[in-house]
């Protein structure tokens, strides 16, 4: 099933987002973390290219995670798949294995710049990801986009410019990077329709766990940390488990708003915790 399809029913959509083994490592070692997460019964889990970006594109673990979800678990997969570092033909592949395994929905994302890595010219932004997989096979599309503004963006307005060109190349859902204060969301979401987008937005959450994890990813995406938020670290920083469950607390309560406020979907960061999914699930099952 498409993903698209899911927002049609009238209930907020829930998904799980999960990472594949690192390169290298067999992808079996990620399976019993997918059982147990798809016991929740997500309506899907996606997949992204790789732990700390250990896989460009579409490589064989995540392509091997997202089958095993969608034809082992039951469950519907979607393949992070980016094109910084892609030709048209890499693509290509990664598009017709995907295919072959029955994996119909696509995150399609430009990915992060290594200074490192030569980049290739046949894609500039996610819109031409989108474009091409739109032209070259029956797949879902959907996109990332960021409440707060993308780091390399100038400015809000100008991101949100380009949001629409992504959605206009053929992205039908929108997923957010996550945030730890619903109030920029809800301004968001308010520009959004304004400018003429109306595929539905799913709210990225992420359960703080450490207070390493939170500063890396604070720093990728300039997500901003609310004074609660900041008094919850400060507080529990030299108590890990403690901060853990505060974390899911937070969490748990930022989803709650927003499913109160007619959010279309919710995507749970889980770092491959099923004791965080599951805690968090537990809380907000029944408002789903």
């Amino acid at each position: 099933m498409k993903v698209s399809r899911m927002f049609d029913k009238g209930k907020t959509v829930f998904s799980i987002e999960v990472f594949p083994p690192k390169k290298g490592a067999p992808p079996e070692g990620v399976f019993p973390t997918l059982e147990r997460l798809s016991d929740l019964r997500p309506d899907f889990i996606s997949v992204t290219c790789g732990a700390g970006g250990s896989e460009s594109a579409g490589g064989d673990n995540t392509l091997e995670t997202a089958s095993f979800i969608k034809n082992k678990c039951g469950v519907e997969a979607m393949a992070h798949l980016t094109c910084v570092n892609s030709s048209k033909a890499d693509v290509g592949r990664i598009l017709g294995a995907l295919r072959e395994r029955g994996v119909e929905n696509i995150l399609a994302l430009r990915g992060d710049v290594n200074p490192d890595i030569p980049r290739k010219n046949d894609f500039t932004h996610a819109s031409d990801l989108t474009e091409f997989i739109k032209a070259n096979g029956d797949f879902g599309v959907s996109g990332a986009c960021y409440p707060e503004g993308h780091v390399e963006a100038g400015n809000l307005n100008s991101d949100l410019k380009n949001l629409k060109k992504k959605v206009d190349a053929g992205v039908s859902v929108l997923i957010t990077q996550l945030f730890f204060d619903n109030s920029p969301f809800y301004s968001f979401m308010e520009k959004v329709r304004l400018i003429g987008i109306d595929a539905p937005v799913s709210a990225g959450i992420m359960p703080v766990t450490s207070k390493k994890q939170i500063e890396r990813m604070v720093a990728m995406c300039g997500a901003s940390l609310p004074p609660k938020f900041a008094k919850m670290i400060a507080r529990y920083e030299n108590n890990p488990e403690a901060l853990r469950d505060a974390g899911i607390v937070y969490a748990g309560e930022q989803i709650v708003d927003l499913i109160s406020n007619g959010v279309d979907g919710i995507h749970l960061y889980a770092m491959n915790s099923p004791y965080v999914a599951e805690k968090i699930f537990g809380s907000v099952s029944k408002l789903l």
